[in-house]
C-alpha cells in the first residue's frame, strides 16, 4: 500500500516541476518568474525528502531544511532587490 502512495508522490512532483518550468518559461513579470523558482525550490525539497524517505537515509531531510532555509532567504534578497527597483 505504501508503494502506490510513493508512486501518487512521484507523479504529483513530477507534474509540478513541468507546470513549474511552463510558468518559469511563459512568465510575464520577473514576479512571476521568481514565484515559479521558489515553487521548483520546493518541490525538489519534497523530492529530497522523498529520496530520504525511500532510501531510508534521513540525513537528507537535513540537507533539505539546509536548502529551505537558504530558498527562503535568496527569495527575501529578490523580493528586497525587486522592491528598491533598478
Amino acid at each position: 500500500m505504501a508503494d502506490i502512495f510513493l508512486q501518487i508522490a512521484a507523479v504529483l512532483i513530477f507534474f509540478s516541476i513541468a507546470f513549474g518550468v511552463l510558468r518559469l518559461i511563459i512568465g510575464k513579470t520577473v514576479v512571476d518568474r521568481v514565484v515559479a523558482i521558489d515553487m521548483l525550490t520546493v518541490v525538489s525539497i519534497s523530492m529530497i525528502a522523498l529520496y530520504a524517505h525511500v532510501s531510508g537515509r534521513f540525513l537528507y531531510i537535513d540537507v533539505a531544511l539546509v536548502y529551505g532555509l537558504l530558498s527562503f532567504l535568496a527569495v527575501l534578497a529578490i523580493a528586497r532587490f525587486l522592491e528598491k527597483g533598478p
